[in-house]
């Protein structure tokens, strides 16, 4: 064997056997090296060549990652609307539109406990045409007081959440009761607190008040105060003077 490590046998020439081992043969990849060179020291005096061996280092390389299924557009999770969509929206509904009538016999009530939500008006009713205006200022008042009707008038909500007002007549000047009259008042006071339904009743001559005992829960009221209501409820039905075409009709003017 020479001095550069290089055996010889017989004449022949022998290189030192080189073997490539991976990183995970040797725990490399335990060990944190990289790459061992592992080499014959060229100061032995053994004859036999150590073999020269070289680590690699292996490269994994990972699967590729599969598509994404796309989202499903028809996701009934995502095209559902929320209960409180409207609140988180900041929608607010506008109110354009105020009946004033009766309760209906087969719908619950409340009244606004607000004294500040009721009044009581001078008010004409044409029954041919069942529509109901108001009188404004007490000299037309006096003019006309052979047609009107003094009444109180209440704000209402039902069940829907749809607001209406609600007259009902006052005692007439001689103090004279009328049972119906007396009665609307009475399920008026109870429908402050409670869900009530008010429906005629024709053989007792009186209105019969039922209390819904199963609600408990409370109406949503409008922002709208009530001259606001008021104005809505008749913005095309308030008489103002003696030209007016009501009162023309009234008299036979037209």
């Amino acid at each position: 064997m020479d001095r550069g490590g290089t055996s010889t046998r017989r004449g022949h020439v022998v290189a030192p056997a080189i073997i490539r081992i991976s990183a995970k043969q040797t725990g490399c990849e335990r060990t944190g090296i990289n790459a061992a060179h592992y080499e014959r020291n060229p100061t032995m005096t053994n004859s036999t060549a150590k073999p020269h061996i070289v680590t690699d280092t292996a490269v994994e390389t990972s699967a590729p990652a599969a598509h994404a299924t796309p989202p499903d557009p028809f996701d009934l999770a995502n095209l559902r609307i929320s209960p409180n969509f409207a609140e988180a929206a900041g929608v607010r509904k506008l109110l354009r539109t105020v009946p004033v009538r009766k309760p209906h016999r087969q719908e619950f009530i409340r009244v606004h406990a607000n004294p500040t939500f009721r009044g009581d008006f001078a008010q004409i009713e044409l029954k041919e045409d069942r529509e109901l205006y108001l009188v404004a200022g007490p000299e037309l008042m006096v003019a006309l007081v052979n047609e009107i009707t003094h009444v109180s008038i209440f704000t209402a909500i039902n069940r829907q959440g749809v607001t209406f007002l609600w007259p009902v007549p006052l005692p007439r000047p001689d103090g004279k009761e009328i049972i119906w009259h007396t009665s609307a008042r009475e399920a008026a006071r109870e429908a402050t607190d409670k869900w009530v339904k008010v429906a005629a009743n024709m053989g007792l001559g009186a209105y019969d008040i039922t209390v819904a005992e199963g609600i408990r829960t409370e109406p949503n009221w409008p922002d709208a105060n009530f001259q606001e209501l008021i104005r809505i409820a008749y913005r095309d039905r308030l008489i103002t003077s003696l030209d007016h075409p009501v009162v023309k009709r009234l008299n036979g003017l037209v």
